[in-house]
């Protein structure tokens, strides 16, 4: 199966289309696409079969883009919060911890609107967290690190102190060895610059 694009924020009945593709012979695929679910399933296949199929196809493409977009229940409450009081309210499609996140402190996916926060970060105080999530909240506001974005990730009054933190805490991290020489001292990374924003704080 693919899973070509995003889908919405809520998967309770999405829209399903049922297309036959005679270069299919023994498989099917479902994928979201513009906010619904396209079945794709074999020419050949009896009319009868093709709905129950179907929808065990949609069933497997539901349970795993529930499971992508879970968020951590106590960084949701946390980012919920923040957002109401520093960025008028702006929501991430989900916010969770993340092991995968070596070089930098957090994540946020423009385009799915989800947001990664480095595992790392649970040792740290609760007002260094939380200028980190301020900053990638900022994010689904401004994509990338303009003075605009600044601007907005600077309600957060703590946000000077955060970085200043952050930049010994990774000292000590990689004097330890829990970093790899290369993630010191990293600019802002971006996988895509039209979908992620992907940041040590700078």
């Amino acid at each position: 199966m693919q899973d070509t694009a995003s889908p919405p924020e809520t998967l309770a009945t999405p829209q399903v289309e049922i297309r036959c593709s005679a270069r299919r012979r023994k498989t099917g695929v479902a994928y979201w696409e513009a906010g619904r679910v396209i079945v794709v399933l074999p020419g050949n296949m009896p009319r009868a079969m093709r709905p129950v199929f179907a929808d065990q196809l949609v069933s497997q493409l539901l349970k795993r883009s529930a499971r992508r977009h879970a968020s951590d229940p106590a960084l949701a409450e946390r980012a919920r919060c923040l957002a109401e009081r520093y960025l008028d309210g702006v929501e991430p499609a989900s916010i969770r911890w993340s092991t995968r996140q070596v070089r930098r402190w957090g994540s946020c996916s423009i385009h799915s609107r989800e947001i990664r926060i480095a595992a790392r970060l649970q040792a740290v105080p609760e007002w260094v967290l939380d200028g980190v999530i301020v900053h990638e909240l900022a994010h689904l506001s401004v994509p990338g690190h303009t003075a605009q974005f600044h601007e907005l990730a600077n309600h957060y009054p703590l946000q000077a102190k955060v970085h200043t933190y952050l930049e010994g805490f990774s000292l000590g991290l990689a004097t330890a060895g829990c970093l790899l020489p290369d993630t010191q001292d990293q600019p802002l990374a971006a996988q895509d610059d039209s979908d992620v924003a992907a940041c040590p704080l700078e």
